[in-house]
């Protein structure tokens, strides 16, 4: 039998949940039954989170791939030093802690094209300490997309039956509705299905979402779903995709959440991660607490596997021990899905062994 895949995970950023979640799920038996993990970030922002919650875990800190031990209860740190512990706060924006998320994202990346580890999954980060750190991006999806030089990407959520991509992200919403053009349309249609098949879904019938109310309704409420939604449907059916669209948004996330279409497509942002967030962040009202925070989020069209948790740092929980990190653990599965049904590329760095 061939040897688990070495996957790196993200700590993110240093004053979040992030460590927290990283921990946890490092930990776990189902995810050290399925793969060889890695944690990117700080050894002492980790080894201090373990003493603050009083856990029982041992960090290794690294500074090559070929150093770690991949023991149970053993946390392997790829060790950036990127961290004052000092003026480390728990729940603080501040641009060291920026500078540290960032850090680990860029190195992550620079391990998987190298071949020197399968896949990424990254931790939570918060864009204003990366922007104050100097580091100017919307998001990990465009910092994944400068680094490994790619220009058609796209946003893929999954949890359940819901698996939703974006024809548009980190922009304003003015921006959006601008951005919705036939060419994006088609490729983000191209990219679902991609993912569909490589996460194992049988269901191949794409939704793709109207932009405005009603999808326009023939021009009464906007023009774009007309005009731009409609021929990039009908040039995918055309090309041999089995999509419908578009659909009224309210109807299609209805039926999406039923398992009747295998992935959607939605036109922007909050369009596609509010129907997706209310699917799989569960409250506890009697507890005052979540008692899930499911959710994946995966860049289609890479070169490289990069998965992530769909939640924010949570500021608010930061140090407390309270995180969940099922959205962490089913970040890893995803990712291991992932290098198991990816496309034979010769010379492909996410193709190379280690």
């Amino acid at each position: 039998m061939s040897p688990l895949p070495i996957i790196g995970i993200t700590m993110g950023d240093p004053a979040s949940i992030g460590p927290e979640i990283a921990i946890k799920a490092v930990l776990m038996e189902a995810v050290t039954g399925i793969c060889r993990p890695i944690v990117v970030g700080d050894a002492a922002t980790l080894q201090y989170t373990i003493d603050h919650l009083q856990w029982k875990a041992a960090i290794h800190p690294i500074t090559d791939v070929k150093q770690a031990l991949f023991q149970p209860g053993i946390i392997d740190v790829l060790d950036m030093k990127t961290v004052d512990l000092p003026k480390l706060v728990f729940g603080e924006i501040s641009a060291m802690a920026g500078h540290a998320a960032f850090e680990a994202v860029r190195k992550v990346i620079e391990l998987a094209m190298a071949g020197e580890i399968e896949a990424t999954v990254t931790g939570p980060i918060n864009k204003r300490s990366i922007n104050d750190a100097g580091h100017h991006f919307a998001g990990h999806t465009e910092i994944y997309a400068h680094y490994t030089g790619t220009a058609k990407y796209g946003m893929l959520l999954v949890e359940d039956n819901l698996k939703v991509i974006h024809v548009s992200t980190h922009v304003s919403l003015r921006q959006a509705c601008d951005l919705v053009k036939k060419d994006r349309i088609l490729a983000v249609i191209a990219l679902l299905q991609d993912g569909l098949i490589r996460l194992g879904e049988k269901n191949l019938l794409i939704g793709v979402a109207g932009l405005n109310p009603h999808a326009g309704d023939s021009g009464l409420f906007g023009t774009e779903d007309d005009e731009e939604i409609l021929p990039a449907v009908e040039e995918a059916r055309r090309l041999g995709y089995n999509v419908e669209g578009p659909v009224p948004p309210d109807t299609l996330f209805a039926k999406a959440a039923t398992g009747h279409y295998g992935g959607v497509v939605a036109m922007y942002h909050d369009q596609g991660h509010i129907p997706f967030k209310l699917n799989g962040f569960k409250w506890n009202a009697a507890k005052q607490r979540m008692d899930s925070v499911k959710g994946v989020n995966i860049t289609m069209g890479l070169p490289i596997i990069r998965t992530s948790v769909d939640h924010g740092t949570a500021f608010e929980i930061a140090g407390k021990g309270i995180a969940s990190a099922d959205a962490m653990v089913l970040a890893i599965e995803a990712a291991v899905q992932l290098i198991r049904n990816q496309p034979e590329q010769p010379g492909h760095p996410a193709n190379k062994t280690t």
